[in-house]
């Protein structure tokens, strides 16, 4: 496992459901092509798994 992610929201969470919305800002992604970078651990890893057609997510 990599020691970081690179996580960008590529697609807008206009539509998408609350759950999901709440999740992407959770991340502290606020704006499309915003990119964070968050710690590599089960939490984050599960807030990615429900919300991967939103992300793109880079090891770093």
């Amino acid at each position: 496992m990599a020691d970081k992610l690179k996580i960008t929201l590529v697609k807008s969470t206009i539509g998408a459901i609350p759950k999901h919305r709440k999740t992407v800002e959770a991340l502290g992604l606020r704006k499309l092509n915003k990119t964070v970078e968050m710690p590599d651990n089960a939490a984050t890893r599960g807030m990615i798994q429900q919300i991967r057609h939103l992300v793109k997510v880079e090891e770093i």
